[in-house]
């Protein structure tokens, strides 16, 4: 018999039997640092989506189907990132999760652009993660680096009487970028409010002597410095900045979340930073502990920054869509995204539009550091979502 009545007798056959279709599973593609300095992000974000695919399919799964995970290595390599990206379009999947970086996840969001699939970046800040650097089907769940920065602007001026600033930017990656653009938007805004002066430096300066001695210099102490930084540059400056008995508050971004780099600055006070979520066991949010515990139950440790949650974020919110959609349908479930407003999460509430797949406002928990520990100490929305053109830094 030919191929082709063998199939239309087996699909004749099935229909007299009345057998129900078994639907495929979805498939789900990681293109993702397992290996490099990105697997410190995107691992902990990893694990966290996994804790929503499990709860998912627990519940029945997604239209009615499994949901099912592959996983291919980036090694924190741009060029890695596109061959991981094609090889899991090519074994099937249905959608592409990538690296927490926009520099890094890029090149494998664009191989998803391309095919006309959706991509979520695990926790991405840069707005270029998304429409304005990859296209109109690339997404990220987690809290752009400018309304970081103008988070901490507005919450100090408000709660520590913050009325003069210096701003001090890493010029290490955009994100360091984007954290003083918000703070240098906001702040001058605020009644009373002064930018003292500015300077930068690169992460791996030995020293930023110079730096510190023009903050020293300054007619009057400001009461904040705004250090736009990560690791382990931010851990550097700081042990210096008090070494120099400079004792005004120190801000920063989400990215020095934790406690892991203490250490390099003991008795450390007065440093504070924006969240997506405690870590801490003080988020007053039952259901942030309530991760906590379910990350710690997967991976056998708690997270140890904030960084996990984005991860479990954009499930719950790709999720949502495909149901609204019904489909798989890149465009579809695009559509059905840039629907949400205020959309619900254990994290707070996240929005999307046609113009913008991040979030350029967002209610943050404020974490500040005193004698070396951590502790939420408040929350904060920023008053005004930060502009388009600003985002872009136009």
């Amino acid at each position: 018999m030919k191929p082709a009545l063998k199939r239309l007798a087996a699909t004749t056959l099935l229909s007299a039997l009345a057998l129900p279709a078994v639907a495929e599973d979805i498939t789900l593609g990681f293109a993702i640092a397992q290996s490099g300095w990105m697997e410190a992000y995107d691992s902990p974000a990893a694990a966290a989506a996994q804790i929503r695919i499990n709860e998912i399919n627990a519940a029945g799964g997604l239209l009615g189907r499994q949901i099912r995970v592959l996983t291919a290595d980036t090694r924190t390599d741009r060029s890695e990132a596109a061959r991981a990206a094609m090889g899991l379009i090519d074994e099937g999947a249905d959608m592409l999760v990538v690296s927490c970086d926009y520099d890094f996840g890029a090149p494998s969001a664009l191989m998803a652009e391309g095919e006309g699939m959706l991509s979520f970046f695990l926790c991405a800040e840069d707005v270029k993660a998304g429409i304005q650097g990859v296209g109109p089907l690339s997404f990220s769940s987690s809290v752009l680096a400018p309304v970081q920065g103008a988070t901490m602007a507005e919450w100090a001026h408000a709660n520590r009487d913050a009325r003069t600033a210096y701003v001090l930017e890493d010029t290490f990656i955009e994100y360091n970028k984007g954290i003083c653009t918000g703070f240098e938007w906001m702040f001058p805004q605020l009644e009373g409010a002064t930018i003292l002066g500015r300077d930068s430096f690169v992460n791996d300066d030995p020293s930023i002597a110079s730096q510190i001695s023009r903050i020293r210099a300054l007619p009057e102490a400001p009461d904040v410095i705004m250090l736009c930084s990560v690791m382990p540059g931010a851990a550097a400056a700081v042990r210096q900045i008090r070494a120099a008995g400079i004792d005004a508050p120190i801000l920063n971004g989400s990215a020095v979340d934790g406690s892991y780099w203490l250490g390099a600055v003991p008795g450390l006070s007065d440093f504070l930073l924006p969240v997506q979520g405690s870590i801490h066991g003080d988020d007053p949010r039952p259901g942030v502990e309530a991760f906590n515990e379910a990350f710690a139950a997967l991976t056998g440790a708690r997270p140890a920054s904030q960084y996990a949650y984005p991860g479990y974020i954009l499930i719950d919110l790709w999720a949502r869509a495909v149901e609204q959609a019904g489909t798989l349908d890149g465009a579809a479930v695009t559509a059905a995204l840039e629907t949400m407003r205020d959309a619900p999460t254990i994290f707070g509430p996240r929005s999307f539009s046609d113009v913008l797949h991040h979030q350029n406002t967002a209610l943050m928990q404020i974490i500040e550091i005193t004698d070396g520990v951590p502790a939420r100490v408040d929350e904060w929305t920023i008053s005004q979502p930060v502009p388009l053109d600003v985002l872009l830094g136009r």
